[in-house]
């Protein structure tokens, strides 16, 4: 019997050292999958204001005398910010944070439109532009919480994979940390209310 323990022992262990890999693999991959779906729930919300925001900006357009420099830097921002694609599975921050500026100029440039829209009467009282713009705000709503269900997701990902002793398998299997979305540049800093009542 003392000559089959040693074989027992490595036998244990290497049951041991398969359960606990196989184990942090599998819920490697299911955490991974449901960090890739709440992205594609995040680019499902930024798809659903691109085409919005196409929409409006087709409604503004036949408004007399609006401005076409500000018409044409929604357009040029929406361009931008489709043309930034992720592959959820191997986002860095450096991505993220691309993404996010592209999104921010859009933001801007919808909020710069909205703004000089204020001086249109005509166009405030047209109903597709009023049914646009209640869809836009809600459709920003629904990008603020998949934005949230995202780090949610990442989360309990990212404490899997750097958690000791697993951050070792993580390493070996190439299971990286993956980055929060984070606020937009400029965020922190206070808005400037000004009213102009002339």
């Amino acid at each position: 019997m003392k000559k089959w323990m040693p074989w027992i022992i490595v036998a244990i262990i290497v049951v041991g050292l398969y359960s606990w890999g196989k184990g942090f693999n599998n819920t490697a991959v299911e955490l991974n999958e449901n960090v890739g779906e709440a992205w594609g729930n995040v680019q499902t919300s930024y798809q659903r204001r691109n085409d919005l925001i196409g929409n409006l900006v087709n409604t503004v357009k036949g408004a007399a005398d609006f401005e076409k420099s500000t018409l044409e830097a929604v357009i040029k921002a929406r361009s931008e910010a489709t043309k930034t694609t992720i592959d959820p599975s191997n986002i860095t921050p450096e991505q993220l944070q691309q993404f996010n500026q592209a999104q921010g100029g859009l933001s801007s440039a919808l909020s710069r439109l909205l703004v000089t829209i204020e001086r249109y009467p005509e166009l405030k009282a047209n109903q597709n532009f009023l049914k646009l713009q209640d869809e836009l705000t809600s459709t920003e709503n629904t990008i603020q919480t998949a934005r949230v269900r995202y780090n949610q997701a990442i989360k309990p990902y990212n404490n899997h994979v750097k958690k000791f002793p697993n951050s070792i398998l993580a390493g070996w299997l190439n299971f990286e940390g993956k980055p929060y979305f984070d606020a937009e540049a400029g965020a922190k800093n206070p808005v400037d209310v000004k009213f102009d009542f002339n």
